[in-house]
C-alpha cells in the first residue's frame, strides 16, 4: 500500500479478507493511513473488484467471452453475489456495462460508486446488493440524484436481526431496521427487490426494449384457469385487466372459434393459443387498443415441445415481429410444468434466447412477471410525480 501511494497509483483493489469483518479494524485504518500519503484510493478490501466492458477489465471468474457494451451497472457488497449476478445476467442476455464488488468499502464507498453510475450515460439501469451504508446523508442525496434519471433496483441484506448478525461477520456491516429501510426506498423512488432472483428479474425488465408506462394489462393464452389466476394475481398487485373495446374483440374473434374461448380480457384463445400465428395476431390486436399498456402472452412449453422442429424454430419469431410493430412492451411468459424434461428445457432456452436477443423481457411464471411489472411501475410513477418534466418513462427503440 505504501509503495503504491509513493508511485502515485490511482486505485488499489484488495481481494483479500481478514479485516473488520473478522474484528481486525486496525488493519483497515493502517491501509487508509498509507493510502492518504499519496493519491491512491482503495477498492475493498474483501471483494472481487471491477468489471468494465469498455476498458476490458473483468473480475469475472472464470473469464467469459467479451460481450456487447451493455447498459446495466451493478454494485455488490458481496463478491459471491456480484459474481452470481454476472453469470445469471449473461444467461438471460442482460448486457453489462460496469460492475463493482466493493466489500468492506473502507475508502471508496457505495455512495461514491452510485454517484458515478448516475452520471454515466452508458448506464441506463442500476442494480445493487447492499448490506450497509457508510454515509446516510450522502446516500440519500445519491438516491435522489439517481432515481430521477434511471431505475435503481436494490436488494438489501441484513434486514432481520439474524441477517444483520450474518452481515456483520460477512463485511463488517451495521444494518438498518427493515421498516426504516423500506420507508427510505419508497421516499426516494428506489425499486426494492425481495430476493436475488427478483433482483435479476427487475433488472432484466428495466433494461428491456420498452418499459411499462401504465398498469393496464392485456393477457392472452390458452386456458381459462390460467386466465382466472393471472387476473387474481394482477389485481392484488395493483394491476388492471380492462375489458377490450368491441373492435379489438372483433379482430381477435376473426381468427378463432367461438367455442371455449373468450375475447374480453384476459383473452382465452382455447386451443388456438398453441398457434404462434394466432398469438401474434392477437398481440397486434391488443396493441391497437388504447385501453392496454402492457401485453403478456402466455406459452406452455410442455405443449410447444410436441410441435415440429420447424414450428418451434420459426414460431417465436412471429411473436417478435408482432412485438416490434408496437411501442407497448410485450412480455412473454414461458411456463413449464414438467421439471425433469431436457427436451422442454432445450425449447425454453431456445425461445428465451430468441425473445431476449430481440430486447423482450421473459419470465417463467405469472408471479415473477407481475412482481417485476409492479416494481418498475412504482419507479415510473415516482419519476412522474417528483419530476413531471420527465413524464412516464418508456425505453423505446
Amino acid at each position: 500500500m505504501e509503495a503504491a501511494a509513493r508511485r502515485g497509483v490511482k486505485f488499489l483493489h484488495f481481494f483479500t479478507s481478514g479485516f473488520s469483518e473478522s474484528g481486525n479494524l486496525s488493519l483497515e485504518k493502517e491501509l487508509l493511513r498509507a493510502a492518504r500519503k499519496g493519491p491512491t484510493r482503495i477498492i475493498g478490501p474483501n471483494c472481487i473488484g471491477i468489471h468494465c466492458n469498455e476498458s476490458r477489465v473483468s473480475c469475472d471468474i472464470p473469464k467469459s467471452p467479451a460481450t456487447l457494451q451493455g447498459s446495466v451497472g451493478f454494485l455488490g457488497q458481496s463478491g459471491g453475489m456480484t459474481h452470481s449476478f454476472m453469470r445469471m445476467a449473461r444467461s438471460r442476455n442482460i448486457e453489462l456495462n460496469k460492475v463493482v464488488s466493493y466489500g468492506n468499502q473502507i475508502d471508496v464507498c457505495f455512495e461514491e460508486y452510485l454517484e458515478y453510475f448516475a452520471r454515466d450515460d452508458g448506464i441506463r439501469v442500476i442494480g445493487a446488493y447492499i448490506e450497509d451504508i457508510k454515509n446516510g446523508r450522502r446516500f440519500m442525496q445519491a438516491l435522489k440524484q439517481t432515481t430521477v434519471k434511471k431505475p435503481l433496483i436494490i436488494l438489501k441484506g441484513g434486514v432481520t436481526e439474524q441477517g444483520a448478525k450474518a452481515a456483520a461477520s460477512h463485511t463488517g456491516a451495521l444494518s438498518a431496521r427493515q421498516d426504516l429501510w423500506e420507508a427510505l426506498m419508497k421516499q426516494y423512488g428506489c425499486t426494492v427487490a425481495t430476493t436475488f432472483e427478483h433482483l435479476v428479474d427487475l433488472v432484466m425488465l428495466a433494461s428491456s426494449l420498452r418499459l411499462p408506462a401504465g398498469n393496464r394489462i392485456g393477457f392472452l393464452g390458452a386456458g381459462g384457469g390460467t386466465s382466472v389466476l393471472f387476473t387474481d394475481l394482477s389485481t392484488t398487485s395493483g394491476l388492471a385487466l380492462p375489458e377490450l373495446n368491441p373492435e379489438t374483440q372483433k379482430r381477435i374473434a376473426s381468427k378463432i372459434s367461438n367455442v371455449n374461448t373468450s375475447t374480453t380480457n384476459p383473452v382465452d384463445l382455447g386451443f388456438h393459443g398453441f398457434d404462434f400465428g394466432v398469438m401474434a395476431h392477437t398481440i397486434e390486436s391488443l396493441a391497437m387498443d388504447d385501453a392496454i399498456d402492457v401485453i403478456i402472452p402466455y406459452f406452455s412449453l410442455d405443449f410447444i415441445t410436441t410441435f415440429t422442429h420447424d414450428q418451434i424454430k420459426t414460431g417465436p419469431q412471429l411473436i417478435v415481429e408482432a412485438a416490434m410493430k408496437t411501442h407497448k412492451p410485450v412480455i412473454p411468459i414461458l411456463s413449464k410444468f414438467t421439471q425433469d424434461s431436457l427436451a422442454i428445457e432445450e425449447v425454453r432456452i431456445m425461445m428465451e434466447n430468441i425473445f431476449r436477443s430481440s430486447g423482450l423481457a421473459v419470465f417463467q411464471t405469472p408471479q415473477d412477471a407481475i412482481a417485476s411489472i409492479s416494481g418498475i411501475l412504482a419507479w415510473n410513477t415516482h419519476v412522474f410525480q417528483d419530476r413531471n418534466q420527465y413524464g412516464p418513462v418508456a425505453h423505446c427503440a
